[in-house]
């Protein structure tokens, strides 16, 4: 077995090389039967189209089991993963091209806008372990929140109410309620005004 060692701060930490023969996410129960995520993926073919308007992607999205508040903007070219998984209160944006991965729950608050590109993940693995097991955590967004384009945000994280995600951000930790952080990894700049 070949193993690395990496410096986390003033640690030393002993690690195994993944072996990813011995992968095995059989656990993971993805919501639904098989067929229905076969028929999703071409279904949302038009969700991931260029073709403009909201109405169609919502109720392709609601009838496979997303919930969506009234008043919500869904963009040309969005992808998510499992929409049942997938809760969007009213009032929301979705910007062109945001990939909502999520392997867990995804819940966006009243109110909330995530701009173009923005990506949330909330599937990880763990570097860890040899067998490179799988990790799922949901991914909170609350009311009045405002995620810049292109901003990414990591497995478990919430992002509190009124914060905001700036351009390009990756978010690995929770966002304190009325700030605006920026980085890679997002830092607190300021407070939100």
């Amino acid at each position: 077995m070949q193993s690395q060692f990496l410096i986390l701060g003033d640690k030393l930490s002993h690690m195994n090389s993944q072996k990813l023969g011995k992968y095995d996410n059989s656990w993971f129960d993805r919501g639904r039967p098989r067929w229905i995520e076969v028929l999703w993926q071409l279904v949302s073919l038009f969700i991931v189209s260029p073709i403009p308007g909201s109405r169609l992607r919502i109720i392709l999205l609601s009838v496979f089991g997303a919930r969506i508040g009234s008043g919500v903007v869904a963009k040309p070219r969005l992808k998510v993963t499992f929409p049942w998984r997938l809760i969007v209160e009213d009032d929301c944006w979705i910007g062109e091209c945001v990939w909502i991965d999520n392997l867990a729950q995804v819940y966006v608050s009243r109110d909330s806008c995530l701009s173009q590109g923005v990506y949330i993940c909330t599937g990880n693995h763990d570097w860890k372990s040899e067998t490179f097991d799988l990790r799922v955590e949901p991914v909170n967004i609350e009311s009045g929140a405002w995620l810049g384009a292109f901003s990414l945000v990591g497995p478990g994280v919430t992002i509190h109410q009124d914060a905001v995600v700036s351009m390009g951000s990756v978010v690995v930790s929770d966002v304190p309620e009325a700030t605006i952080v920026s980085g890679n990894p997002a830092e607190v700049v300021r407070e939100r005004i």
